[in-house]
C-alpha cells in the first residue's frame, strides 16, 4: 500500500498534528505519530488544552503540587500548559535540528482574552517564549487588528511566531507585511534572522461552514452549486499572495540576510460537513512550502484514502477568483463572512480558555481539600 502521508511530505507539505496533551506525551503516542505517520510538528490552542485537562488524570500529580504551594489560577494554567509544550519541544528537538529549524515546531497561543490588546499580547508572547525556553517554540498570535502590530514587535525581539486566525487574503497580506516589518526590525536590533521562523495559519473549513450556511439560505440553484468551494478557493488565493510577497525586492534583501519565508499553514482542515470528503482540505491544498496541521482523524483519513494528485494549488488563482466573483454575484457578502469568522474565532477560544480555567480551578480545589 502506498504511504500517502510520505507522499504528501515528499510533495512539500509538512504534516503537523493539531493536538497535544500530556496523555499523548506520556503514553508515547506522539512519538509513534512522528515515527509512523510522518508528523513533524504540533499545534495547540485553548480548545485543545481545555479538552486535554478535562479528559485525563495525567495532570493530577502536577495539580496536587501546584495546590500544595497555593499557586494562583492563572499561574497554574500557565505552568500546566507550558510544561506540555516544553516536553513536546524536547520530543521534536532532533527533527528541529535535522530540518534546520523549519519543522520540529511546537506552538502555544497567547491568552485569547488579549486578542484586542496589542501591548499585553506582546508582553505575554515574550513571557511565553522565556518560560518555555526552547528554540523550536512558535508563539501563536491572532491576526486581529490589534494582533498585527503585536506580530511585528514580537518578531523584532527575535521570537518565532505562528500567526493564527487568518481568514481573508486581505488580512493575510497585512500579516505578511507585519512579518517583513518584524524581520527588518529584528535585523536592526542585532538578531540573527536565520534563527527566526514563522508560519501564517490560514483557516480553511470554517470558511465553507459559514459560506455554505449563507448559500443554503439564499436557496437558488446557482447558490447551492457553489457549496464547498469557498474555502479551497480562499486558500489558493492566499498561496498566490504568498508567492507574490516572497518573490519581491523587499523580501530578497531579507533573504540575503538569512531570513526564512513565512510559510502558509492550512489550519482547521478537519471537514465539518459529512457530505464532503474527509481529506478535501488536504487533497486540494497540496503545494510546496506549506504546512497542513490536522486533527488525528484527518491524519488517519489521509493515510487511508487520500487522493493525492501532485500540486493542486499552483496556477489556480484565476479559477479561485472566479469562485469569489460567483459568490458575490449570488449575494454573498464576503467581507462580512470574514469579519464574522474572526469574531467567532476569538470568542470560541475565549470560551475554551474560560473552560480551561474552570477545569483547573476545580482540580486545584479538589487537590487542596
Amino acid at each position: 500500500m502506498t504511504d500517502k502521508l510520505a507522499q504528501l511530505s515528499d510533495l512539500g507539505v509538512s504534516i503537523w498534528l493539531d493536538d497535544v496533551s500530556r496523555k499523548r506525551l506520556n503514553s508515547g503516542n506522539l512519538a509513534e505519530l512522528v515515527r509512523d505517520k510522518h508528523v513533524v510538528g504540533v499545534t495547540s490552542n485553548p480548545t485543545i488544552f481545555a479538552k486535554a485537562l478535562s479528559d485525563a488524570s495525567d495532570y493530577d500529580e502536577q495539580v496536587r503540587e501546584l495546590a500544595a504551594r497555593d499557586a494562583s489560577l492563572d499561574a497554574a494554567v500557565k505552568e500546566i500548559t507550558t510544561t506540555d509544550i516544553r516536553n513536546a519541544c524536547d520530543l521534536f528537538r532532533d527533527l528541529y535540528s535535522s530540518t534546520g529549524g523549519v519543522d520540529g515546531r511546537v506552538s502555544i497561543e497567547v491568552d485569547p482574552r488579549l486578542a484586542h490588546e496589542t501591548d499585553k499580547t506582546v508582553a505575554e508572547a515574550l513571557d511565553l517564549w522565556k518560560t518555555v525556553d526552547r528554540p523550536n517554540l512558535l508563539v501563536k498570535i491572532p491576526a486581529t487588528e490589534a494582533g498585527i502590530p503585536a506580530i511585528t514587535r514580537t518578531l523584532a525581539e527575535g521570537v518565532s511566531v505562528n500567526v493564527t486566525l487568518i481568514f481573508s487574503v486581505e488580512r493575510y497580506r497585512a500579516v505578511m507585511g507585519a512579518y517583513l516589518d518584524g524581520l527588518e526590525q529584528a535585523k536592526a536590533n542585532g538578531h540573527d534572522l536565520a534563527g527566526i521562523h514563522s508560519v501564517a495559519s490560514f483557516f480553511v473549513s470554517r470558511v465553507d461552514s459559514e459560506v455554505d450556511k449563507r448559500l443554503e439560505k439564499i436557496g437558488t440553484d446557482e447558490a447551492k452549486a457553489l457549496r464547498g468551494k469557498a474555502a479551497v478557493a480562499n486558500a489558493r488565493l492566499a498561496y498566490a499572495a504568498f508567492q507574490e510577497t516572497f518573490s519581491g525586492e523587499r523580501w530578497a534583501k531579507l533573504a540575503e540576510a538569512g531570513a526564512h519565508a513565512q510559510r502558509p499553514l492550512w489550519a482547521s482542515t478537519g471537514v465539518k460537513n459529512p457530505d464532503y470528503s474527509p481529506t478535501l482540505y488536504v487533497d486540494e491544498l497540496v503545494v510546496a512550502d506549506t504546512v497542513n496541521t490536522m486533527p488525528e482523524n484527518t491524519l488517519d483519513a489521509v493515510a487511508e484514502h487520500s487522493d493525492l494528485r501532485g500540486d493542486t494549488v499552483t496556477g489556480t488563482a484565476g479559477q479561485a477568483q472566479q469562485v469569489f466573483d460567483d459568490l458575490t454575484a449570488v449575494g454573498i457578502d464576503i467581507d462580512d463572512v470574514f469579519i464574522t469568522l474572526e469574531n467567532e474565532g476569538v470568542e470560541k477560544f475565549e470560551k475554551s480558555w474560560e473552560e480551561l480555567l474552570d477545569s483547573v480551578k476545580d482540580q486545584l480545589s479538589a487537590a487542596g481539600s
